[in-house]
């Protein structure tokens, strides 16, 4: 066996092998007598040995060791040009939330909105607790007027055309809105009033009228035939007043002036607020 470098020869008997090259490259002969091959085969043998150690020292020779081909370094090369621009990038990922901000300042107040729709009405809330008692107020009184006179025994008579009739005798006037002296009423609340008048008439027919304020409101007449009994004349109508308003009873003819009063016989004027018109209190509604 014999090697020189990276060839190699194997001999055995009835086979000569060996290998050469890079990549190695294998050579088998077959040799049916070994005895005659050895002898035969040695001129050729040794021509194949020469040539391998030819191939192999001439690669040898080709090998440049590095140390001798090592250089200066070269001059720099020249910037090249800016490249075009490449081609946009893909979205990146999601970031993370960053720390919060500054709190803002408060921006100006918006328009008013519309007025929206009614909502429904809500549930009934429990009854709240009783309060104090208040303070006791003054008594609500309801306005009052009311007056009823007569004509005393003995009264001056005849009256004449224009004059008033003076009942001068009070059956009642608590408020004092009938005056017996000038024997007119004057109205101190306003509202609606009923008058009423019941004469006795003797020894003449009787006319007389309801006047209010120079006005005469209602007329009313009894004729006397000389009986020997006296006749009755009664009249009345319901007026609205304003404060300041008077009423009273007027004869109405000279002839007819059959007014008379004794012990069982009257003579009556009455008068009284059926509602007022005072709007400022509930009792007086």
């Amino acid at each position: 066996q014999t090697q020189r470098g990276r060839d190699d020869f194997h001999f055995s008997p009835g086979l000569l092998h060996f290998s050469s090259g890079s990549p190695k490259t294998s050579y088998y002969i077959i040799c049916p007598d070994a005895a005659m091959s050895s002898l035969r085969l040695l001129p050729l043998l040794h021509s194949l040995l020469l040539l391998q150690v030819h191939l192999s020292d001439q690669l040898e020779d080709n090998k440049i060791p590095p140390s001798l081909c090592t250089g200066h370094p070269g001059i720099p090369g020249s910037a090249g040009a800016h490249g075009g621009p490449g081609q946009p990038g893909r979205d990146g990922r999601d970031g993370r939330d960053a720390a919060a901000g500054e709190k803002g300042l408060i921006g100006e107040t918006g328009d008013p909105g519309e007025t929206g729709v009614r909502g429904l009405t809500g549930d009934r809330g429990d009854n709240g607790e009783k309060g104090e008692r208040g303070q006791s107020g003054e008594c609500a009184v309801a306005p009052k007027s009311a007056f009823s006179v007569k004509l005393s025994e003995g009264h001056a008579l005849p009256l004449t055309v224009g004059d008033v009739v003076r009942f001068d005798q009070v059956v009642i006037n608590e408020q004092s809105d009938y005056n017996t002296e000038t024997g007119r009423f004057t109205c101190k609340v306003p509202g609606v009033y009923y008058f009423a008048v019941h004469a006795t008439v003797y020894r003449a027919s009787l006319q007389f009228d309801l006047m209010k304020n120079a006005h005469s409101v209602a007329s009313y007449f009894q004729y006397y035939g000389n009986w020997p009994k006296p006749a009755s004349l009664s009249g009345g109508s319901l007026l609205h007043l304003v404060p300041g308003d008077q009423v009273w009873v007027q004869m109405a003819l000279s002839e007819y002036n059959g007014l008379y009063s004794s012990t069982k016989t009257d003579s009556t004027f009455n008068g009284f607020l059926v509602y007022s018109d005072w709007k400022n209190s509930a009792v007086f509604a």
